[in-house]
């Protein structure tokens, strides 16, 4: 699925329970071994998330913040959503494709939790 998706910027799409509108929200793809390498070090915020992918665990040593990880199955499903403070090694999620990101406490904001299901949109 994630085949498609080099780096560069796009939105992600929460679709969430009960009729609620899809959050939308601003992407940041790190497909290349640098970019993933790279990820969220040496900054001080993120405006929207970063897909990690391939990827099934992160680390958060270096970090200047605490961030929310959300890991995704292949179909984009949420297998599971952690924060984590600045140096911390996270377990690798055996399921987990892909990995988001973002800062802490925004994942909840946005209705990210287990089981709900994203839409990556390259490009946008």
């Amino acid at each position: 699925m994630g085949e498609r998706w080099g780096d560069g910027r796009g939105t992600l799409v929460v679709h969430r329970d009960g009729g609620a509108a899809a959050v939308r929200v601003p992407l940041e793809i790190a497909r290349s071994y640098r970019a993933r390498t790279k990820g969220l070090l040496g900054r001080d915020s993120l405006d929207g998330a970063l897909l990690l992918t391939p990827a099934n665990s992160v680390h958060t040593f270096r970090m200047r913040m605490p961030i929310d990880v959300a890991y995704l199955d292949r179909r984009l499903a949420v297998i599971a959503v952690r924060t984590m403070a600045p140096g911390r090694l996270g377990l690798p999620r055996l399921r987990a494709r892909h990995v988001l990101e973002a800062e802490a406490g925004a994942m909840v904001g946005w209705g990210l939790r287990a089981g709900v299901r994203v839409e990556v949109a390259a490009g946008e």
